[in-house]
């Protein structure tokens, strides 16, 4: 971690060594580890894996927040989770300073695929007629004003469970979605955002994105 080199004296600002893991650094700063000059990041792109009962937001007075699992070394860096997850929805959060690859990235106007492992409870099973409903696009009814859905795809795993991929965000759209078929979602977990996959039994980790993962990010998103 950066914080261990800071603190072992590894890291260099202007020349001098950096003992200080929250100091400020501007993109104009000469920054060197072990003598050897880095290319200083303009973004920065995160993968967090949100556990339940967290909230998505950076700043909350009574409850625990995606910033609370933020390094220290990395706040004041303007990083903030694009989009949302409920309070008890899990899985894949990307937290950046891009704003525009954010913007892009929750824009229905860039349909950028979201999937959502679910397993639910009730009385029935989804299956290939509540599938087909979904390949048209759902109206839901559950509100004053009737929400028109774009197409969804749904795929079965198992009993009770499955998983739906969309490319648009309305507010608690999976949760409606199964109200709609008159069954209530038990667990809910976002497993991938476009070209980015979460892998299992990382909860609660954040992790830094490779070249490749932000570089396939970019091609969905338009920004090459």
């Amino acid at each position: 971690m950066i914080k261990d080199m800071i603190h072992k004296g590894r890291v260099s600002v202007n020349g001098m060594i950096c003992r200080d893991p929250g100091m400020h650094v501007k993109d104009s700063d000469s920054v060197a580890v072990d003598g050897a000059q880095t290319e200083g990041k303009r973004y920065l792109y995160y993968i967090f894996d949100k556990p339940d009962g967290v909230l998505t937001a950076m700043e909350d007075k009574r409850l625990p927040t995606v910033a609370d699992y933020i390094p220290q070394e990395l706040k004041g860096l303007k990083l903030s989770p694009v989009g949302r997850l409920d309070y008890h929805t899990t899985g894949l959060l990307l937290i950046t300073n891009d704003g525009e690859m954010s913007h892009r990235l929750t824009s229905p106007k860039y349909a950028i695929p979201k999937t959502y492992l679910i397993e639910y409870e009730g009385k029935g099973q989804l299956g290939p007629a509540e599938a087909e409903e979904l390949s048209k696009g759902l109206t839901l009814t559950d509100k004053e004003e009737e929400t028109k859905l774009r197409p969804a795809i749904l795929n079965n795993i198992s009993e009770n469970v499955c998983t739906i991929t969309l490319t648009e965000g309305k507010t608690h759209e999976i949760r409606r979605i199964i109200s709609h078929f008159g069954l209530q979602v038990k667990k809910l977990r976002r497993i991938s955002l476009g070209p980015i996959t979460l892998d299992d039994g990382k909860s609660g980790r954040l992790m830094e994105l490779d070249k490749d993962q932000i570089a396939a990010l970019r091609r969905a998103t338009g920004l090459v």
